[in-house]
């Protein structure tokens, strides 16, 4: 399994983590990719599919205190926001340092 981050455009900060197959994770994050966005994610998988994997992620939610690595952020709501910074999908595309 790996750990998927969930970041999305509220207020509150209260970012999940997730639990993904492997096979899960492959598809949302293709080509050694770290970071996704929700709607590229649909474009590529179609919403079918996307609706499928992440309904089954969600029933696999990891407390904080318990996660042992993040392998990849997924982004809701961000796309118009932070794809600008991340043009190859990997979190080191950002060269802005903090």
């Amino acid at each position: 399994m790996k750990n998927i981050q969930v970041i999305d455009g509220a207020d509150n900060c209260k970012y999940r983590v997730f639990a993904a197959t492997e096979s899960e994770f492959e598809l949302i994050f293709p080509n050694g990719a770290d970071l996704e966005f929700i709607e590229d994610f649909l474009d590529r998988v179609g919403e079918e599919l996307g609706s499928e994997i992440m309904d089954a992620i969600s029933t696999r939610p990891i407390e904080k205190e318990d996660v042992k690595g993040i392998h990849g952020t997924l982004f809701y709501e961000l796309i118009n926001v932070k794809k600008k910074f991340y043009p190859n999908k990997r979190f080191s595309d950002d060269k802005r340092g903090g």
